[in-house]
């Protein structure tokens, strides 16, 4: 008698909703960041603190997430992930209706423990819904549509949330009062719909997530390890790694959350064009991470890496020397050539730990920590050299070098 396999196609359609939507919701802060600053009349240091939110939760939020999967499983941490996640999202609402940051940060401080619940569940158990064979491709189809959420994402924020009005200091003080508190009344309310909308929808996925029936998988006891955290340390290329991993986020982070300012100030085009190469800079980050995977198979990783990270140590000179639609092509080319960063520094990293396998990729993982670090120094710099964006950027070209550093030497297993 023929055995029924079941059928995962609803849960696997509705985890790789998941994907999506943390992708969305990460790309938005690309254009939440100079639109909250002009809303609410920041520094750039101050507009830089919706990244360290984000990732200070997803630092703080990694560790206790593993342990609400294990005591409650995929499905439940699924359903808890949903509901943080929507209520930092309506936390948009009052804190738009009283122009209040402190709200706004609380808010995505909260969507940040939210995404983390998620990405720890979605991940590994996108690889269970289905034949173990195939589950390697399932992760990589769900996760290319975190790759599309980088386009679209930008693309929604800049119809809905960017205005294309900009005041600068002296103009919005020469507005009589009445004018100047209804122009950041409106500027602050039109994050509301996208937020309320994207609130209300992660509520009807949690709801079908409540009442469909779900696989739970268990995990394999598979004894006591004897790696350590310690013992993964001794390695000199996984220390490497982490530094490495902290300082590619750092330059990640900063090149997109100045990408819309940079755009405007030295590439002359308007608010609302650099809202939409925002999103085609999300496109070629997504080209890039394939082309350079398909590179790889004839390309030794850490040289693919030291390459690439010698593009983007070029493309930042271009950035801050270069003007016009120059600075608009080098960020361009830092979204391709920053693409397979990430994991390839990872892979490096793990490489041949054996027993401390697991600890060590939790090490690089809380290295996204830079992600909360680099953004605000630059906004610090960018503050004290009057408002000069292009300067700002030598804060990833340096990191940019650290990261050449681990694919031409650091990368190497001690003897």
């Amino acid at each position: 008698m023929k055995e029924n396999k079941p059928n995962y196609l609803v849960p696997f359609v509705l985890v790789t909703c998941l994907f999506f939507m943390w992708g969305f919701a990460n790309n938005l802060n690309g254009i939440l960041i100079p639109h909250l600053r002009k809303a609410l009349q920041l520094s750039n240091m101050q507009s830089t603190f919706v990244d360290t939110a984000v990732y200070l939760a997803y630092f703080l939020g990694a560790i206790p997430a593993g342990l609400v999967l294990k005591k409650f499983g995929y499905k439940k941490g699924i359903i808890l992930g949903l509901l943080v996640f929507s209520l930092g999202a309506f936390l948009f609402v009052p804190a738009a209706n009283s122009r209040t940051y402190g709200i706004f940060l609380l808010g995505l401080f909260i969507i940040g423990i939210g995404l983390t619940i998620l990405e720890t569940a979605a991940n590994p158990y996108a690889t269970k819904l289905g034949d173990a064979n195939d589950a390697t491709t399932r992760l990589n189809l769900a996760q290319s549509f975190n790759g599309l959420a980088a386009f679209l994402a930008p693309m929604v924020g800049t119809i809905f949330i960017l205005s294309g009005k900009e005041y600068s200091s002296s103009d919005l003080n020469l507005l009589p009062e009445v004018e100047k508190i209804a122009y950041l009344t409106s500027e602050a309310a039109s994050v509301k719909m996208p937020y309320m909308i994207l609130g209300g929808f992660l509520l009807v996925i949690a709801v079908l997530f409540m009442v469909l029936k779900f696989p739970e998988f268990k995990e394999e006891d598979q004894g006591e390890t004897t790696g350590s955290i310690g013992g993964a340390l001794k390695h000199k290329h996984l220390t490497w790694a982490v530094i490495a991993q902290l300082f590619y986020v750092g330059a990640q982070v900063c090149v997109t959350s100045f990408f819309v300012r940079m755009a405007i100030s030295g590439g002359g085009v308007d608010e609302k064009t650099a809202g939409y190469y925002l999103g085609i800079y999300g496109i070629l980050f997504m080209v890039g991470r394939f082309l350079g995977t398909f590179i790889m198979k004839y390309l030794a990783p850490a040289k693919l890496l030291s390459i690439y990270a010698a593009m983007c140590i070029l493309l930042s000179l271009v950035a801050v020397y270069a003007d016009g639609k120059n600075v608009v092509l080098a960020l361009g080319g830092l979204g391709f050539f920053m693409s397979i960063m990430f994991p390839t520094i990872f892979s490096l990293g793990i490489n041949d730990l054996k027993e401390n396998t697991k600890p060590a990729s939790s090490l690089i993982v809380m290295a996204i920590i830079g992600g909360a670090i680099f953004p605000v120094i630059m906004g610090y710099i960018i503050d004290n050299s009057n408002d000069n964006i292009q300067v700002g950027y030598w804060v990833p070209l340096v990191c940019f070098i650290v990261v050449l550093y681990y694919g031409l030497v650091g990368h190497k297993k001690a003897a």
